[in-house]
């Protein structure tokens, strides 16, 4: 089993530096970039989720913290 594994890695050709670097250029020719308008809304959205999610852990934060120091008030 081990010997498979070995022989899939080594069978992989490797790759020069330069014909990488025109690989990585080649594809992000090909790279459909957003315009400003639908980075601002995108980022904008991701904003308001991020603030939604805080506010949700941070209550359920508070009402597990709540009941943890019930139930150790009722221990002591």
């Amino acid at each position: 089993m081990a010997e498979a594994k070995a022989d899939q890695k080594a069978a992989k050709p490797r790759v020069s530096v330069g014909e990488f670097v025109r690989q990585v250029r080649a594809e992000t020719a090909r790279v459909t970039w957003p315009k400003w308008p639908e980075t601002i809304r995108m980022t904008v959205m991701v904003l308001i989720m991020a603030s939604l999610l805080s506010v949700f852990f941070l209550g359920v934060d508070q009402l597990l913290g709540g009941i943890v120091k019930a139930l150790l008030d009722l221990a002591a």
